[in-house]
C-alpha cells in the first residue's frame, strides 16, 4: 500500500536524484561554444528545475535491474530536450518569467535566445550518441520532439482568442475542445516525453523488452495524471503554495485545461456563453477568471471530475509498474505516483 509518507519520500529522493544530471549537462552543452556564449547557453539549467525527468530515467534504470551511472546520457539527453521546448515555449507565449527569473529571450533577446535553442538541440543529439544504442534512442527522442511539436500546436490553436497577427492560428483555432481532444493534446504535450525518460532508463541498462513497455507506460500515464493534476491546481491551487496566480490558464485564453473542458461540457445556455465570453476576451484579466472560476465552482462538477480522471491515472501508472521486481526504485516509483494525486504545489 503506497503511503502519503512514501509519496513525499519519492519526491525528496527523485529531486536528489535529478541533481546528478547537471554536470552531464553541462558537459554537453559546453562542447564548441565561444567563452562570450557560454553564459546564455548554461543559463536555462543554471536557473532552477526539479530534474524529474531526468530523475525518472535514472530511477527507471535502477528499477529495472542496472545501475543508474549506466543512464546518465539518456538522462542528460531528456532534461536537454525538456529544456529546449521551455526556451521555445517562452518565446511562443511571450512569458517573461520563469522560475522566478528572467527567460532566456527576455534576458538575452529574441535572437540569441533562438540560437541557445539551436544548441540544445544539437548537444541533445551529443548526449545520444553517448548512449549503449544511438540509432534507436536518437529515432525514439527525435519522434518524441516530433510529438512535442504537435502537442504545442494543439496547445496554441485550443487558444480561445489572441495571436491575431498569427494566420495559422486564427484560421485553425478550435471553438470546441472535448475531453477526447485535451486528451490527445496532453499525451503529445506533455506525457510523450516522461514516457521517453522512462524507457529510456531501461534501455540503458540493456532491460528486456516487457520492462521498457512497462516503463514507458507508466510515464505515459504519470505524465497525464500529472498535467490533470497541474489544471486542478491552475485553478483551485493555493498560490501561497504554488508560486502562481490562481486561474492563469484563463487569462491566457486557454481551453487546453481539463476543468474549464469540463465545465464547457456540462454547462449550457447563458452559463457556457458567459465562460466562453471570459475566455475570448481580447485581455482576460485576474478579476475575470476569479468570476470564471466561481461559475465552475457553483454550476458544474468540472472539478470533482477532473480528480477523478488524474486519480483513475494515477492507478494505471502504479499498476504499469507490476512486471518489475520489487526493488526500492520500484517503491519509488510509485511512491511519485501516489503523490501527483495529493500534491499541493
Amino acid at each position: 500500500m503506497v503511503s502519503e509518507a512514501l509519496a513525499k519520500e519519492a519526491l525528496k529522493r527523485l529531486i536528489e536524484t535529478g541533481k546528478k544530471v547537471d554536470p552531464v549537462m553541462e558537459k554537453y552543452l559546453l562542447r564548441h561554444v565561444s567563452e562570450a556564449f557560454k553564459e546564455p547557453v548554461l543559463y536555462p539549467i543554471r536557473v532552477g528545475g526539479k530534474r524529474i525527468r531526468p530523475a525518472l530515467t535514472l530511477l527507471s534504470a535502477e528499477a529495472a535491474g542496472g545501475p543508474q551511472d549506466k543512464a546518465l546520457p539518456a538522462a542528460a539527453a531528456v532534461e536537454l530536450t525538456h529544456n529546449y521546448s521551455l526556451i521555445l515555449d517562452d518565446i511562443i507565449d511571450h512569458s517573461e518569467k520563469r522560475r522566478g527569473q528572467p527567460t532566456v529571450w527576455k534576458k538575452y533577446g529574441l535572437s540569441i535566445a533562438i540560437l541557445v535553442a539551436v544548441h540544445y538541440r544539437e548537444s541533445i543529439s551529443e548526449a545520444l550518441n553517448d548512449t549503449p544504442d544511438p540509432p534507436r534512442f536518437t529515432e525514439i527522442l527525435t519522434e518524441t520532439i516530433k510529438v512535442l511539436v504537435e502537442g504545442e500546436r494543439l496547445d496554441i490553436l485550443f487558444e480561445q482568442a489572441g495571436r491575431l497577427d498569427e494566420p495559422y492560428v486564427v484560421e485553425h483555432r478550435y471553438k470546441v475542445v472535448t475531453l477526447d481532444d485535451y486528451m490527445d493534446m496532453v499525451r503529445k504535450k506533455t506525457s510523450v516525453l516522461i514516457r521517453t525518460a522512462c524507457m529510456f532508463g531501461a534501455m540503458s541498462v540493456g532491460a528486456p523488452e516487457d520492462l521498457v513497455n512497462a516503463l514507458g507506460e507508466y510515464g505515459e500515464a504519470l505524465g497525464i495524471a500529472f498535467q490533470v493534476g497541474d489544471d486542478i491546481l491552475d485553478l483551485f491551487g493555493k498560490e501561497e503554495l504554488t508560486g502562481k496566480k490562481v486561474g492563469q490558464d484563463i487569462v491566457e485564453h486557454k481551453l487546453g485545461n481539463v476543468v474549464v473542458a469540463l465545465a464547457l461540457d456540462e454547462l449550457s445556455g447563458s452559463d457556457r456563453d458567459e465562460l466562453l465570453s471570459i475566455l475570448r476576451k481580447d485581455v482576460v484579466t485576474y478579476d475575470d477568471a476569479k468570476c470564471a472560476i466561481k461559475l465552475i465552482e457553483e454550476k458544474t462538477s468540472a472539478r470533482e471530475r477532473a480528480e477523478k480522471l488524474r486519480d483513475e491515472w494515477v492507478k494505471k501508472a502504479i499498476e504499469s509498474l507490476a512486471p518489475l521486481p520489487d526493488t526500492e526504485a520500484k517503491r519509488l516509483l510509485e511512491g511519485l505516483a501516489y503523490f501527483v494525486s495529493i500534491r499541493e504545489y
